[in-house]
């Protein structure tokens, strides 16, 4: 059950919920914290879940699966975002671009996972 605070967050219909597999929890709770200031909350050694301003979800220990689906964060400054990512370690897999929406930078984290940040 939701606590009110999250209840007030839930929309018909967003994404609400991520979880993510990691061969290294303490790894990727460093990095997500270093880059998109998440919070988390562990739950024995093998899951931790985080809370994002408009996203929560999960670590859960295991080998990570690549090329699932394509999870995308907004930013109101896509190069300070771009910056942490490199900074945290992430990899740049396609530079900034644009799209009729904005642009975008796409990356992978330590454990391989892309995913994409976007700005109008």
């Amino acid at each position: 059950m939701a606590t009110i605070d999250q209840q007030k967050k839930l929309k018909h219909e967003q994404v609400q919920y991520i979880e993510f597999l990691s061969k290294d929890i303490v790894r990727a709770k460093d990095f997500y914290a270093k880059c998109f200031s998440w919070k988390f909350t562990d739950y024995g050694q093998e899951y931790t879940a985080f809370e994002g301003d408009y996203v929560d979800g999960g670590f859960t220990y295991g080998e990570p699966i690549n090329g699932s689906i394509l999870v995308i964060l907004y930013s109101e400054d896509i190069e300070a975002s771009k910056d942490k990512v490199i900074s945290a370690g992430g990899t740049i897999v396609k530079d900034t671009f644009n799209f009729p929406g904005g642009k975008r930078f796409q990356f992978t984290d330590l454990d391989g996972y892309e995913l994409a940040v976007w700005s109008k």
